[in-house]
């Protein structure tokens, strides 16, 4: 108890003190974000006042600089300019206009020429100033001052001309040997050195005013003087001072080198001299002034904190070309800005106050109920979060917000409990749904996996039937799967028993999309339909439902249409669930939206299986048709290995079926247990000779020795047709000649005819090579090879020019004596590349030097057979050949073994056979099976043109000496005669004549024994 007490009092204290503490977060805050709003709001007015002032300032400047620019060139271009400057001047062309310029802009104080003589024109506003009066020792009412200086040398004379406002002349005054010369002046040589151009001087003082001002000239066509206008800067002393910044800020001027051109409110003091030195200035703001321009800050406000406060500067440049920069200073302490904030924020702290002395008590009034109510909510949501439904909502509360939450909770424990009820249900579907998608994904039979989609969707509608649509190549769906629990119904699926229902056309008569059949709509528009009741439906032609179900006693209501589409491809075809029921009852509902969309998930899934499925079908189809087509392409391309590479898998796969059915001996491990092991033996005993198809046919068919795209024995039996006609020809000449017996002349003929024959029939002979070359023969062939005949053409033309590469490279002289039967060095054939290229494959067989040798007394002497060592190797490289086409795909890995199956049918039980030399140990029962098919194929073939095909009998009998020889497993020899295999492969494949009785028991080992 005390527990529960101690575990609300800190609950209770913990919603006071966050109720307390967001009251004084939220007060501070508002006064913090009003104190810096205020502030910043101040600051960013102050910052845009600055930034319109400098504006305001800077564009003041720029006109009247630019103004002044503009006169000046516009008076260096005058034409009457360069007029000579005569006397006291006032006869020349531009004084009138030099006089009206100056009384329109009261900002010019004057206007002058002067010349690369030294003469001076100048036009002064005198404006009846007194201080311009006093300088000049001016008449009193003078307007214009008219100054000249000409002459030469000692006639070198200044004119003075004083003017009153209205032009009238009211005294003159004469200097001799003046000392002024204006080429001398600052002025006059930056105007001379610009090209076109007028030249701002620096801000200096002028004598007769002791203001500050500023000279702009520009130089005289043809360089014969120079333009110049003088202003003061008196005008913008008056704009500048006219500038309202605050109460104790204003703005300062300052040239390039510091010094004040202008300042307003007397901000650097009463006493501040013109064109004074800002450092020179004892005066606060000035020491910010000096501060700020070290620091090279340009357009925008900063803070500095000087000797009286934070002060706002800002700066500005202005500068032309290559004039001297004017710096624009606005300032002011920023106190100017925020007294009045300063002031509205102390209200605002002591109006916090007063509000947090009033609310601070009722919130702790309201606490203690606040945290009664939160506690009862906290344990319903405990319960809750244990999915615990049961106890009672808070009561009412006196606050609104919580009586609220309170209804809002219980109806939220409500509905809680509603979707903890439908998460159930539905994570058993979706539990249903990831079973069926792992189960499609394994199943490899068709039929299998179409039943398994139909009756999946039944279990997760509850569905009383369904049927299964496949698309056919005809574009009409089929039925495929129909299944009904009420009428009992189960056609199609795993029986392969497809339902006698006509299919559904997916166009109508016209070649339209058919609409009017759900089904046909469903796919064609790819989309699901959900019915409720089929005998309202409209849309819809259900007559032969109707028709169907007053047949049956049935009655099809609701009905559940979804297309079946793999992602990415076309419809393959639909799903049809019929009659949804209340679960456990036979009532019929419509089909849930709710659940629609689990089925059609699972038409996603069921789609893309069958869609893979179908696809993994025609490959494999189109692979094993690839495979057959090989296989008889290399069966026909020679009439002695004809039906070879079909025949040999059929035995091979009866021999494995016995094989995997033997539960005894060392045998009764083996077996192929899945359809993948099948196949993947099958598709090694098809290519087991694959290799054959780079093997030449002429090797393969050599039927004689000497024969390679043809039979040679017709090239030497024309030699010795040569032979024969030199012998005749030898007696004509004789007999012609007189000089010797006409019948000894005969005799020696016919001696050598005699010879001549009988040498020709043992070569022919020895080119059949029925019989073994007993050393005998060799030594007579070799012997007749010495024979020699003349040959008069060349024998190299009409040659291809590979086969002049084998040719010496020195031609013996024509007529040329050459052997009867030879050796010759372009009857060798190089292997390319040499012995390397099966290197990497662990082939164990000794290997050829050449590719080919034609020598005609090499291969006669061939000892047994046709074929030379080089043409033997090349019949047995078809194996070594097979190994390395197939090693080199890429087998999946279900597929891995068929280069073993295929490339080991050669090899011996006692590791004699080629290409590696395997023993047992290292030869698999499937490889075993192999090499009994091959051989026993090659002994009972009747196709064969080379050999008289040989009874079942004599073939079992040669095969038994393999066993003998151990050559061959020999429990699978006993095992092919003992279960019949080899009866059953006669009769299907041997000639009538061929198969006669064997006497199996003689060769089975015990027997043997």
């Amino acid at each position: 108890m005390g527990g529960s007490k101690r575990l609300r009092l800190r609950f209770h204290v913990s919603i006071t003190s966050a109720i307390l503490a967001v009251i004084v977060v939220v007060t501070l805050a508002a006064i913090g974000n009003v104190y810096y709003s205020s502030t910043k709001a101040a600051q960013q007015s102050a910052a845009t006042l600055f930034s319109e002032i400098s504006s305001r300032v800077l564009d003041q400047v720029d006109r009247q600089m630019g103004d002044t620019l503009t006169l000046a060139a516009l008076g260096g271009r005058l034409p009457a300019g360069v007029e000579p400057v005569v006397g006291d001047g006032l006869a020349h062309p531009v004084v009138p206009f030099l006089i009206d310029t100056l009384a329109q802009d009261q900002s010019l104080y004057s206007l002058y020429f002067g010349y690369e003589t030294g003469d001076f024109l100048q036009v002064i506003a005198a404006r009846q100033d007194a201080r311009v009066l006093a300088a000049h020792k001016a008449p009193e009412n003078t307007g214009m001052i008219v100054r000249a200086i000409s002459g030469q040398g000692e006639d070198r004379t200044q004119y003075w001309t004083f003017l009153d406002p209205s032009g009238a002349v009211l005294g003159t005054q004469t200097d001799a040997k003046p000392g002024y010369d204006p080429r001398a002046r600052g002025w006059y040589k930056p105007a001379q050195d610009s090209v076109d151009k007028p030249v701002l001087s620096a801000p200096y003082l002028f004598n007769s005013l002791q203001q500050p001002g500023i000279t702009a000239s520009r130089r005289l066509p043809g360089q014969v003087g120079v333009f110049g206008v003088d202003i003061t800067l008196a005008d913008l002393n008056g704009f500048v001072g006219g500038q309202r910044v605050s109460a104790n800020g204003g703005i300062v001027l300052l040239d390039d080198k510091a010094r004040v051109l202008a300042a307003g409110r007397s901000l650097l003091g009463e006493a501040t001299a013109p064109l004074a030195p800002l450092a020179e200035i004892d005066a606060p703001l000035a020491r910010v002034l000096i501060g700020m321009l070290g620091a090279g800050r340009r357009d925008e406000a900063t803070f500095v904190e000087g000797e009286g406060g934070t002060m706002m500067v800002r700066l500005s440049d202005w500068h032309v070309d290559n004039s001297l920069p004017i710096t624009i200073a606005v300032l002011a302490p920023f106190n100017d800005f925020t007294s009045h904030i300063r002031n509205m924020q102390g209200q605002m702290v002591v109006l916090a106050g007063l509000v947090m002395l009033i609310i601070l008590p009722a919130a702790l009034m309201f606490s203690g109920r606040l945290s009664a109510t939160v506690r009862t909510l906290a344990a319903e949501a405990e319960r809750v979060r244990h999915f615990d439904f049961s106890g009672q909502a808070p009561g009412d509360s006196v606050i609104q917000e919580f009586d609220s939450l309170a209804q809002a909770f219980g109806s939220m424990k409500e509905s809680l409990a509603q979707k903890a009820k439908a998460l159930e249900i539905a994570q058993v579907k979706l539990e249903r749904l990831v079973g069926l998608g792992i189960a499609m994904s394994s199943e490899r039979d068709s039929n299998k996996l179409m039943e398994m989609i139909l009756m999946g969707a039944k279990d997760l509608t509850n569905a009383d039937g369904g049927t299964l649509y496949m698309r056919t190549e005809e574009d009409t769906l089929r039925f495929q799967i129909l299944r009904n629990d009420t009428l009992g119904v189960a056609v199609g699926g795993a029986s392969g028993e497809l339902p006698n229902i006509p299919a559904v056309a997916m166009k109508d008569a016209e070649g339209k999309p058919n609409h009017r059949n759900v089904v046909s709509h469903c796919v064609n528009s790819e989309v699901t339909v959900n019915i409720v009741d089929a005998y309202d439906a409209s849309q819809f032609d259900f007559s032969g439902t109707k028709i169907f179900d007053e047949r049956n006693g049935y009655r099809s209501q609701s009905f559940l249409t979804v297309p079946l589409k793999p992602r990415g491809g076309d419809v393959i075809g639909a799903l049809q669930l019929i009659n949804a029921r209340v679960p456990g009852t036979n009532d019929i509902i419509p089909f849930d939206p709710g659940i629609q969309s689990f089925v059609e998930a699972l038409s996603a899934q069921a789609a893309t299986a069958l869609y893979n499925r179908q696809l993994l079908d025609a490959q494999e189809e189109l692979m094993d048709s690839m495979i057959k087509i090989i296989a008889g392409a290399i069966d026909a391309k020679s009439p002695y290995t004809g039906g070879h590479c079909e025949r040999v898998p059929e035995l091979a796969l009866m021999l494995a079926e016995e094989a995997g059915k033997v539960d005894n001996g060392p045998l009764a491990d083996f077996a192929f247990t899945t359809e993948e092991e099948w196949r993947e033996f099958k598709i090694g005993a098809w290519l087991h000779d694959c290799g054959k198809v780079v093997t030449p046919e002429y090797v393969v068919d050599k039927a004689t020795k000497l024969e390679t795209i043809y039979n040679r024995i017709h090239e030497v039996r024309m030699r010795f047709e040569v032979l024969l006609r030199d012998a005749v020809i030898e007696y004509m000449q004789g007999v012609v000649s007189g000089d010797h017996d006409e019948a000894e002349l005969r005799q020696r003929m016919e001696s050598r005819r005699t010879q001549l024959l009988d040498d020709f029939a043992f070569v022919a002979e020895c080119n059949v090579g029925g019989e073994f070359m007993a050393p005998d023969k060799v030594e007579r062939l070799k012997q007749i090879a010495q024979h020699t005949w003349v040959r008069t053409f060349n024998d190299r033309l009409g040659l291809s020019h590979e086969e002049l590469k084998r040719f010496p490279a020195e031609e013996p002289q024509l007529p040329t004596l050459e052997k009867l039967l030879d050796d010759k060095s372009w009857h060798i054939i190089p292997r390319p590349g040499g012995k390397e290229r099966y290197a990497g494959f662990g082939f164990n067989v000794n290997i050829p030097d050449n590719l080919y040798n034609f020598g005609e007394v090499y291969n006669l002497s061939v000892s047994r057979g046709t074929l030379s060592e080089e043409e033997r190797f090349k019949i047995n490289e078809h194996i070594m050949q097979t190994i390395a086409m197939l090693e080199g795909l890429p087998f999946p890995k279900h597929m891995k073994r068929v280069p073993e199956y295929a490339g080991t049918h050669h090899e011996t039980m006692i590791g004699t056979g080629y290409p590696r030399k395997i023993g047992a140990d290292g030869l698999s029962v499937p490889s075993r099976i192999m090499a009994i098919a091959d051989i026993f194929e090659a002994l009972t073939a009747s196709d064969r043109p080379y050999k008289k095909a040989k009874t079942l009998s004599e073939s079992i009998k040669i095969l038994s000496f393999f066993k003998k020889d151990k050559h061959i497993d020999p429990d699978l020899f006993d095992l092919f005669l003992s279960s019949g295999v080899y009866k059953t492969y006669a009769e299907r494949f041997l000639l009538p004549e061929q198969i006669d009785e064997v006497p199996v028991e003689q060769y089975l080992t015990k027997a043997a024994e």
